[in-house]
């Protein structure tokens, strides 16, 4: 009988490790596939960016640029090819998420409480995005951070639906596989909450290095708030809201006040 026990108690210690290694493996090859990637080409960008001559706020970095400059439909395809595929970490999240009994929802990004998530990202956006123009000014007027140019694209009709698109795919990435999918993995493999908020804030500072050390703390700092937000609400939903807003007012502004304005700093 104790024999039986100890067999019992052996294969379930193993089923358990396994489940443990196939959840830290998933967790990898998602962030492999996507912003744990994007963190690596940042961190090789950055090095490029401090070791050339110049100081770095003469250097630029921009984030929606053309792609096919000269044929506006050619671009359209590859702007569309690029939103569309840069989604798929997401629907592969979503699927490992199915294989355990839960979903997307269970992090809170579902359509359930529209008007509150609506409500809270606005809110949000309104205090970071004063807060964060002001930091990113200072930190570019230090030598801190490169130039950042939120967009390049053609005067074309497609232009600011595109850059729209673009910020929302950007917020539902960041927030869903950053926030929600990674802390929920974390804490299944034994994190304290502490070393979780961490990681993930960190994570998400490390593939804004590209922007320079004014972006990565500053996006470091906005990763606690969420993570912070999110233990408290359990909703990524309303991070999605005011990271889509955030960089909507970032593109479309620019677009609209490159130039026109001499507080806005341009390429």
């Amino acid at each position: 009988m104790c024999g039986r026990r100890r067999a019992a108690l052996a294969e379930s210690i193993a089923h358990e490790r396994v489940a443990r290694r196939t959840l830290r493996d998933e967790t990898l090859l998602v962030f492999a596939l996507s912003l744990g990637a994007s963190g690596v080409s940042a961190l090789i960008s950055f090095a490029g960016s401090v070791t050339r001559p110049g100081g770095l706020k003469d250097q630029a970095a921009t984030l929606n640029a053309s792609a096919a400059p000269g044929r506006p439909w050619l671009d359209l395809a590859w702007q569309l090819f690029g939103i569309t595929t840069a989604l798929v970490p997401v629907a592969l999240a979503a699927h490992f998420l199915l294989r355990e009994g839960a979903s997307l929802r269970t992090l809170g990004f579902d359509r359930t409480r529209p008007w509150p998530d609506l409500g809270r990202g606005a809110v949000i956006a309104a205090v970071i995005g004063s807060t964060g123009i002001a930091f990113y000014l200072a930190a570019r007027a230090l030598g801190f951070n490169l130039t950042v140019v939120p967009e390049a694209l053609p005067d074309v009709w497609w232009k600011y639906p595109v850059l729209v698109l673009s910020a929302v795919q950007n917020a539902v990435l960041e927030e869903v596989l950053v926030v929600g999918y990674l802390l929920r993995r974390l804490d299944q493999l034994g994190w304290s909450p502490g070393a979780a908020l961490a990681g993930s804030s960190v994570l998400r500072g490390s593939y804004h290095l590209y922007q320079g050390i004014g972006g990565f703390v500053g996006n470091l700092a906005m990763g606690v708030v969420f993570v912070c937000l999110y233990r408290r609400w359990g909703r990524v939903g309303p991070l999605v809201v005011a990271h889509s807003l955030l960089d909507i007012g970032a593109f479309v502004g620019y677009a609209l006040l490159a130039g026109k304005v001499g507080w806005l700093p341009t390429a």
